[in-house]
């Protein structure tokens, strides 16, 4: 730790320095509890003391192998499941490796091999595709050495994550489990505790698919199991935030470490696993709102998106003003697809008139489909699909169990 002497201009500010998530910047936590920011380039620093941080430390616990349990893999992404409160400063900031969530909880050594790996250390804010493929990468190594996997990743853009590795890792034969935690792991509501101890449980079981597991109540009772194409973060702070969308999860794994699973069976893959990194990045959401201009679009279809995702109104609607946009994007061979902004229930465009239009310029339906979900999925079939017919077929095909299959009319 550094008390910092930061002079800016004619002003002087004195102040522990807090870790800054960018290194343009210097944040001081001032004497009078306050936290101030500065540009680094527009300052003179000048170090007053260094001390070691008074933060109480983890024991160790030596772990042996164990040749009747599973090995799984906890891969550190970043996030509050690993973050730490730092005492002398009262900042949150990411801290811990996996090694040190292990140790942290101890339970996880009674049912499998750990073996932690640490890919990034980002806030999910700062997740992008790049950042996606570097972790799709070292599932697959992981996997190989025959392991499962288990994700600790910031919450914000969990289902983002879910829902992209879901359509690009292809053949799994073990589960792939990210979790996260709506509180940081050294406070005394932290759910990351129960959260990592019931996601490890599962990755020992024979499922086969990308799910998010995280705390089913405000409880430590039980955490749900969500389908990667099904879930959605409904909540900004509290402890189940978490929820399956338009279907139930795929399992409940208890406190105790016992697991229901409710009918969502592994597949059986002859092929080796592999991470599909045939992505296309120029993919846009849009959310439709009232007095929404055409220029928006306009701008997206003259900078060259190959993909835009309509988040529409009710079953699928957009204002009339958006139609000659669309119509000139389609023909420069544009990519959109209709979901909605209502979070329960499916796109029908053949109920309105408005909707039949948006079918007739080319649009397309994209039934029960999560807005988030849409736009990763456009993001892998546009990477392998050109023409229009291929496209769209490929959109309103059940790649992953991203689509409710009873009711889809291809």
């Amino acid at each position: 730790m550094k008390r910092l002497k930061v002079q800016k201009g004619d002003n002087v500010y004195e102040g522990i320095e807090i870790p800054s998530v960018d290194e343009k910047y210097v944040v001081l936590k001032l004497d009078n509890g306050y936290n101030i920011g500065f540009k680094r380039d527009k300052i003179k620093i000048e170090i007053i003391e260094e001390f070691e941080e008074k933060s109480k430390k983890i024991e160790k616990k030596e772990a042996k192998y164990r040749k009747e349990l599973r090995d799984v893999s906890i891969i550190g992404t970043g996030g509050t499941i690993a973050s730490k409160i730092d005492y002398t400063t009262g900042a949150v900031y990411p801290a811990f490796s996996p090694k040190e969530l292990e140790e942290m909880v101890p339970e996880i050594f009674d049912i499998a091999n750990i073996y932690p790996r640490e890919v990034l250390q980002i806030l999910s804010e700062n997740m992008n595709v790049e950042r996606w493929k570097k972790v799709g990468n070292a599932i697959v190594e992981e996997i190989s050495k025959g392991r499962s996997i288990v994700i600790a990743h910031g919450t914000d853009t969990m289902h983002y994550t879910a829902s992209f590795l879901s359509f690009t890792l292809k053949n799994l034969s073990v589960p792939v489990v990210l979790t996260g935690s709506q509180r940081s792991s050294d406070r005394p509501s932290s759910d990351s505790r129960m959260n990592l101890f019931c996601s490890v449980k599962f990755a020992t079981t024979e499922y086969n698919k990308v799910v998010v597991c995280m705390h089913g109540t405000m409880e430590d009772t039980f955490c749900y199991v969500h389908k990667g194409v099904k879930v959605r973060k409904n909540h900004t702070s509290r402890r189940d935030a978490f929820q399956s969308i338009n279907t139930k999860p795929a399992a409940k794994v208890y406190h105790d470490g016992k697991i229901e699973f409710f009918g969502d069976l592994p597949q059986k893959y002859e092929e080796k696993p592999y991470f599909d990194d045939k992505i296309e990045e120029k993919i846009f959401l849009l959310k439709v709102f009232p007095n929404i201009s055409h220029e928006i679009l306009d701008f997206l279809i003259d900078r060259k998106y190959r993909g835009i995702v309509l988040e529409g109104t009710g079953l699928g609607h957009t204002p009339s003003l958006l139609y000659d946009s669309i119509k000139r994007g389609i023909e420069k061979g544009i990519t959109f697809c209709m979901t909605s902004q209502c979070i329960n229930g499916r796109v029908n465009m053949n109920v309105y008139h408005t909707g039949r239009k948006l079918i007739e310029l080319g649009v397309i339906p994209c039934e029960d489909m999560l807005s988030e979900v849409c736009y990763t999925k456009m993001m892998h079939v546009l990477g392998h699909a050109k023409e229009y017919d291929e496209i769209r077929k490929s959109m309103r095909t059940n790649i992953a169990g991203e689509i409710t299959e009873d009711t889809v009319v291809v």
